[in-house]
């Protein structure tokens, strides 16, 4: 990945790819989660521990048998079925992993595979009954066995004390040292345990180790997740200009407009359109709600129902209540904008004083004129007009004209004076100029 980032914690959709894994085996009824790292990696067991899981350590990076193997000091008093599956493989499914276990019930084991011509996998070889035969590394195959188009992708489920025994007995007698997770299945065979192989998508087996692959799992998780918008009942426009986060929650009849970015925490209810140009993020829309174009929702904004936010407005930790509009150039910070109020073009909540974070409370039906300061801590009544250009400090009551701004003044015949002055001092210039050729 060529990043200081852990491999597992590069984002997918909004959400650490080890995310995905860990809600795709729990999705499926997988009670207990062990994640086995590297020494170094305190972010990925910080990770999940926040997602519940527990967390082993390879110290020695001997193979992906060897990593598997490290998770028996966790699981020592587990006596249930065990699935081991890659961090790296953000598009797995539950219904990949609930397969697998069904699998197993009628094999004794079970591994997952996919059907690719691609170089970079182990084959996949069964019998004649369709039971794994054995797992052959590309580069280990025989010309017969490259031929084979059905591809390991790493997960596997078998009793939890079988696995941990022959994982245990791998040897590590190859070019590279190292002790295989595909070794193991030969080990159940000499058991007499037989080896089901459940074939998956090869998207949903996508594993991630570059920069390249990371936008590849990208693009094939946003057009599953559009996808899912569409036949939810939402509209989209041009839904391969759409970005949504693996939580988006977006409800039948809304419409979505060409380029929006959905960033995690979002729910848009039915009825409500966004705009063009619009990024979201830790917000809720409420029904016939109107949003952009480019506008822009920060964590913390609630748009009640028919609320319009405009183009280039931000809300930031503010609750919009009903029927209230701020079509176009403001900022709303820390605050509450109560039912039925205008906002004005150009008017911001100051909330921040360098130090710390004050709130605005607009009330029901106030009108703020355009390109007006509201100084925090502050209250504006029901009813209330602030006049255009107005910085509001002090509290305004209910139903109270509130204006700020200096007395206008005017000079008559000023701008006729000033313009023929400076028409002849550039006509002098001018002049001077051409004397001095």
């Amino acid at each position: 990945m060529k990043s200081a980032k852990a491999k597992v914690m590069h984002d997918v959709a909004g959400r650490p790819i080890l995310g995905h894994v860990i809600a795709a085996v729990r999705a499926a009824g997988v009670s207990r989660i062990v994640v086995v790292t590297a020494p170094g990696a305190d972010d990925v067991r910080a990770y999940a521990a926040l997602e519940g899981a527990e967390a082993v350590i390879q110290n020695e990076q001997l193979g992906t048998g060897h990593a598997a193997a490290c998770a028996a000091s966790a699981l020592a008093d587990f006596a249930g079925v065990l699935v081991v599956a890659y961090g790296d493989m953000p598009l797995a499914t539950a219904e990949t992993f609930e397969q697998s276990f069904a699998a197993r019930e009628k094999a004794g084991m079970a591994i997952v595979a996919f059907r690719s011509p691609s170089h970079a996998y182990g084959r996949a070889i069964v019998d004649r009954d369709g039971m794994l035969a054995r797992i052959v590394e590309f580069k280990d195959a025989n010309e017969s066995e490259r031929k084979v188009d059905l591809c390991n992708a790493g997960i596997m489920a078998a009793d939890a004390k079988n696995f941990f025994r022959w994982a245990a007995a791998l040897k590590n007698e190859n070019a590279q040292h190292e002790y295989y997770l595909t070794d193991v299945p030969t080990f159940a065979k000499a058991d007499r345990v037989s080896c089901a192989v459940v074939e998956a998508h090869e998207t949903d087996m996508m594993g991630v180790n570059s920069r390249s692959e990371l936008a590849s799992a990208e693009r094939a998780m946003q057009q599953r997740l559009r996808a899912r918008a569409l036949d939810a009942g939402v509209g989209m426009i041009a839904p391969e200009t759409v970005f949504l986060s693996y939580d988006t929650v977006l409800e039948a009849d809304v419409q979505v407009g060409p380029y929006v970015v959905f960033a995690p925490g979002v729910t848009v209810r039915s009825g409500a359109e966004i705009k063009a140009f619009s990024h979201l993020e830790g917000a809720e829309v409420g029904t016939r709600a109107l949003v952009g174009p480019y506008a822009r929702l920060r964590p913390g904004a609630i748009i009640e129902e028919d609320v319009h936010i405009g183009n280039f407005v931000e809300v930031k930790k503010a609750r919009i209540e009903k029927g209230a509009k701020a079509n176009h150039l403001t900022y709303i910070g820390d605050a509450r904008v109560g039912p039925g109020a205008n906002i004005g073009a150009g008017t911001i909540t100051c909330n921040y004083d360098g130090f710390d974070k004050h709130f605005t409370d607009i009330g029901a039906g106030a009108f703020i004129g355009s390109n007006s300061a509201l100084v925090a801590p502050v209250k504006v009544g029901d009813g209330v007009y602030v006049g255009a250009g107005s910085v509001i400090t002090k509290a305004v009551a209910d139903n109270a004209l509130a204006v700020t701004r200096a007395e206008q003044k005017e000079l008559p015949g000023w701008a006729e004076k000033f313009r023929n002055r400076k028409r002849a001092e550039k006509a002098a210039k001018k002049k001077t100029q051409g004397e001095s050729k």
